[in-house]
């Protein structure tokens, strides 16, 4: 249990530092919704989804009222939409009416983003997957709340490098079917490779086949509260550092797991994990960029910089693991470029490059996110891109992901706003050397070897 005196520094760290239960996530499974009529398949997804999440949100407002802490966002994902349309949908419009009734059910029961309009094709793709896939752009066009995802590979399988390429070309279909808001649509799609069965952040949350029939996922956050601990030790040596970290991530996830048991109890759910990832917003003093200048680099993408994410990212595991039995998801540091103020002014002052993230993702949470590029960037290069970000991930035995936004009518100099928590991106530099040919290949890229492990 939290005790008293935890409960006063709790609430120092929300009044003053940022901290907040960034999402309760509702996984559903709809495999029991499948059938062979579009209709019928419809009708049984908005059905299940909204008896079981009807509650989600006043439940989510009541315990943040009554704890005093925020909760931000209040969220679904269900099981991947691929499985669930494969037997009634016979082509891409018909998955694009199998979003179009997520997104109602998404706005009827409240939620602000419900994931799982996705296909896990790390190894190749039926059918059903290359419809959903191919149906992405436009159901992305005409939905508002609809989060899409893509698991194109494996450490495991390897990279469907087929996949790859397919979502190159979905990427720039879809920043081009919503120019008109900036290419919004991309900020909503993501290519993963080991992708977690219970991850609450969104875009690339889905609900896995080994899940429960629902669950309760919470993701917490603090990277305010992260640097203004750092800002009290500023010539800690290594040691002291480490442990300063991990105590904090130990008191983060602590208000994670008290919200979790308590919006399972109240909805009737089984909690399943807390994600304690440190997810940044636009708002100044919660930043990761910024614990990582704290820590000694003097800006993001600085010599140093990849070992200090390190250093940060295994003291934030260490510390949340001693505070939960079950954390899972992502569990990390996310750098994502337009949702950090400091990883915007560090992309301004010229210290961050797409290469150099590519580096960081070697040791943070997730991968390549919410990075505006070019509109003109050829889809190979965004395939390379991702099968890069892809091969990382299978080598590494982690999850890694590309979240890019290749901005239509935008150019190296522009800077992109996507408004609220997703905040405002510069136009980053791409390296202008193609991998035409190499994505165009065709195949698999054969997995490790030391994933033979049986």
């Amino acid at each position: 249990m939290i005790n008293i005196s935890e409960a006063f520094e709790t609430r120092g760290m929300i009044e003053k530092e940022n901290l907040d239960v960034r999402t309760i996530t509702m996984g559903i499974s709809l495999l029991d919704c499948a059938s062979n009529d579009l209709h019928e398949t419809c009708d049984n997804i908005y059905n299940k989804i909204s008896t079981l999440a009807k509650d989600l949100v006043i439940t989510g407002e009541n315990i943040s009222r009554e704890l005093g802490i925020p909760i931000v966002n209040k969220r679904i994902s269900i099981t991947p939409a691929a499985m669930v349309g494969a037997s009634c949908c016979k082509t891409s419009a018909d998955y694009v009416e199998i979003a179009k009734t997520l997104d109602k059910v998404a706005k009827d029961v409240g939620v602000n983003f419900l994931g799982g309009f996705s296909a896990i094709v790390s190894k190749g793709m039926t059918k059903s997957d290359e419809l959903m896939i191919r149906s992405i752009p436009e159901a992305l066009s005409v939905t508002e709340r609809i989060c899409s995802s893509v698991n194109v590979g494996s450490t495991k399988s390897g990279i469907n490098m087929d996949a790859v390429r397919l979502m190159g070309e979905i990427v720039k279909e879809t920043a081009e079917l919503t120019k008109d808001v900036d290419s919004l649509g991309c900020v909503k799609l993501v290519a993963l490779c080991n992708a977690p069965d219970d991850n609450p952040f969104m875009a690339g949350a889905f609900h896995g086949v080994s899940e429960p029939d629902a669950v309760i996922n919470v993701g917490v956050s603090g990277p305010g509260v992260v640097k203004a601990v750092l800002d009290t030790i500023p010539n800690a040596n290594f040691e002291e550092l480490c442990e300063t970290i991990k105590r904090t991530a130990f008191k983060i996830t602590r208000v994670g797991q008290l919200v979790a048991q308590e919006a399972s109890r109240r909805l009737g759910v089984p909690f399943g994990i807390i994600d304690l990832s440190l997810a940044p917003t636009p708002a100044i003093g919660d930043s990761v960029a910024d614990i990582l200048q704290a820590i000694g680099v003097e800006r993001a993408g600085a010599p140093g910089t990849t070992a200090a994410l390190a250093l940060l990212n295994d003291q934030i595991k260490k510390g949340g693991v001693m505070a939960s039995s079950y954390v899972g998801g992502l569990s990390g540091a996310f750098i994502p470029v337009s949702e950090d103020k400091g990883m915007i002014d560090a992309v301004n002052a010229g210290a961050l490059t797409i290469e150099k993230l590519e580096a960081m993702t070697c040791v943070c949470s997730v991968g390549l996110d919410m990075i505006a590029i070019p509109g003109d960037t050829p889809a190979t290069t965004i395939a390379g891109i991702i099968a890069d970000e892809s091969a990382i991930g299978m080598v590494n035995q982690k999850t890694t992901a590309v979240r890019i936004i290749p901005v239509v009518g935008k150019n190296l100099g522009d800077t992109v706003e996507f408004g609220g928590l997703l905040g405002y991106a510069p136009i980053m530099k791409v390296n202008e050397f193609s991998c035409e040919r190499f994505v165009n290949r065709g195949g698999r890229i054969a997995a490790p070897i030391h994933s033979f492990k049986n």
